[in-house]
């Protein structure tokens, strides 16, 4: 990892604070949120799911230029995340995941595991889709979502910022009165306003 630091220590920004606190079983035992930090002057584990041990060894797996993949979307079909419709006579007849051997994918289902046990938005997405599909293309469908900020922030420097359990279901749940509204007007309804709840004295 030191022969990999090729930033000088005045060129980044301060380390951010930690979001996992204690040290995880099996971890290294150099500090490795640190040294990753020092290679790609970000902080993966910001990102939910991606601890230091994993956010290592997904680097080791895809490395740290990710240039191979011109986009987030191929980099989920290179990984087998991304559903593979098979098409016929223009026709979808089925869409699903192609099997994969890949240690980064398995990676990002581990994380995507983690993810569903927490109180994010991430988290939100994952047992929503459970209950509606199933656990296992949730689990496949979150780690989908977590590779496409992996390489947002590896490639691009992106900085995630979640936006809490809450913001994602209100934000689901007028995403879903807005698609009720629209289908009304096609058959010429109009839905009337839903009353503000009334206040609790």
């Amino acid at each position: 990892m030191k022969s990999l630091t090729v930033r000088a220590d005045n060129d980044l920004a301060p380390l951010p604070k930690a979001r996992i606190k204690g040290k995880q079983h099996n971890a290294p035992s150099f500090d490795v949120r640190a040294a990753l930090y020092g290679v790609l002057g970000i902080d993966l584990t910001q990102i939910h799911g991606l601890g230091p041990s994993l956010a290592l060894k997904l680097i080791s797996e895809c490395g740290t230029d990710l240039r191979a993949w011109k986009s987030a979307e191929h980099f989920t079909s290179w990984l087998c995340l991304a559903p593979g419709n098979k098409i016929s006579g223009g026709k979808l007849l089925f869409s699903r995941t192609r099997r994969s051997s890949s240690r980064a994918a398995a990676l990002l289902r581990l994380a995507a595991v983690t993810i569903g046990r927490s109180d994010t938005a991430l988290g939100a997405f994952y047992r929503r889709l459970s209950a509606r599909i199933g656990k296992q293309k949730a689990v496949t469908a979150t780690a989908r979502k977590v590779a496409v900020l992996f390489y947002n922030t590896v490639q691009h420097g992106m900085t995630y910022q979640d936006q809490g359990a809450a913001a994602y279901d209100e934000q689901h749940r007028q995403r879903m009165l807005s698609n009720l509204q629209r289908r009304a007007k096609t058959f010429g309804f109009a839905l009337a306003p839903i009353p503000e709840p009334a206040a609790v004295s």
